[in-house]
């Protein structure tokens, strides 16, 4: 597979060797959510904890309905009042979870900031985009109208909006979708924020503006000098993107580690379905590899591993007992699969097609 992974450079490189607690900006710990349904509760996040240092890039990846978006929400304090959050999330060694409404709306677009995936719905469509702009500005800052548009200038520049000038004065629906989600892009710039989390930033958007689109959240994150926190299903772009990777399935993570650790040593049976799904170019005739089956209801999930019954390697001892995160090929490298030792140098192909890379016939979801 030929992938092109980010190159750790400047603050993101002293952040990634660095544990200290002054390095840390977020910190999450055993998150879950669920919500009441007439079925039961939806347990959408189960036990979800990282850590995001100072200039670091976090991509967090996986299947929809694996709890991504649903955890970016919690940290934000934007679910609905019925969501039931427990466990913790802490910014600058504040609690988040639980906190005021007041203090989370001080914090909210001033030290973290959030790009959602589609911009024509986080846009107002009846204000120009200068306003807007403004008025993340003002919200935060006692500024006059005239230097808060000037503020909205000087993004839109930044961010290689042709024309900013004349461009503050138009309105969403007067932009391609690139340029508005760039215009989202610069509204969480606004307030040179700490943490920026970006929520498939780039969904339903072709390749050339996609990369636009990536082009930009670089540049937000050099200029504010942000961690950011990316979630997307794009493994492509988490290998141009990240320092390090967090995998979710079922609500929980499933792998965590370099992004060179998880792309070229993956040791969980479900990174590596991911992982065969991409296209290859080196290898452009190579069949993609499925992973059989959906992924389980959050209402009902099956007993033990919840990948058990796609994962061609399940064994009894999956059923049993859902695996915990291990220590996998180094000492932030981990992933929860009872038999991870036993994928080392397996590809995708030999693991989702025959089984026979470790010797173990297809399971409950084999026979892809």
């Amino acid at each position: 597979m030929v992938l092109r992974l980010r190159k750790l450079r400047g603050v993101s490189t002293r952040a990634g060797n660095c544990d200290g607690p002054s390095d840390t900006v977020l910190e999450v710990s055993g998150l879950s959510v669920s919500f009441p349904s007439a079925d039961g509760p939806v347990r959408a996040v189960r036990g979800v904890d990282y850590r995001l240092r100072r200039g670091e890039v976090l991509g967090i990846v996986g299947e929809s309905g694996s709890g991504k978006s649903v955890t970016s929400l919690a940290v934000m304090g934007l679910l609905p009042r019925t969501a039931q959050v427990s466990g913790s999330v802490r910014f600058a060694g504040r609690e988040l979870v639980g906190a005021p409404d007041a203090e989370l709306s001080r914090i909210r677009g001033r030290r973290i900031a959030m790009v959602l995936q589609d911009p024509m719905t986080s846009l107002n469509p009846v204000h120009t985009v200068g306003r807007q702009i403004a008025e993340a500005v003002r919200a935060h800052h006692d500024v006059s109208r005239a230097a808060a548009n000037d503020r909205g200038v000087e993004l839109l520049a930044a961010l290689r909006i042709p024309n900013p000038a004349e461009r503050v004065n138009a309105y969403p629906h007067e932009l391609s979708g690139g340029m508005r989600q760039r215009v989202v892009i610069a509204i969480a710039m606004a307030n040179d924020p700490d943490v920026i989390i970006a929520d498939e930033p780039t969904t339903a958007l072709d390749v050339t503006v996609q990369a636009q689109v990536l082009e930009s959240l670089r540049t937000a994150q050099e200029r504010t000098g942000a961690a950011m926190v990316l979630i997307t299903h794009d493994l492509g772009v988490i290998a141009g993107q990240a320092d390090r990777v967090l995998v979710m399935y079922a609500g929980k993570p499933v792998e965590v580690g370099t992004a060179e650790e998880v792309f070229y040593t993956p040791r969980m049976p479900y990174t590596l379905g991911l992982l065969g799904s991409l296209p290859r170019l080196d290898r452009p005739a190579a069949r993609l590899t499925p992973i059989a089956g959906s992924p389980p209801s959050m209402v009902d999930l099956p007993p033990g591993c919840p990948f058990a019954p796609r994962c061609p390697l399940a064994a009894a001892s999956c059923t049993e007992s859902e695996p915990e995160l291990q220590t996998a090929t180094g000492a932030g490298h981990l992933a929860a699969c009872h038999r991870s030792a036993e994928l080392a140098g397996a590809s995708a192909d030999e693991v989702f097609r025959a089984g026979e890379r470790v010797g173990v016939p297809a399971g409950p979801g084999g026979g892809a």
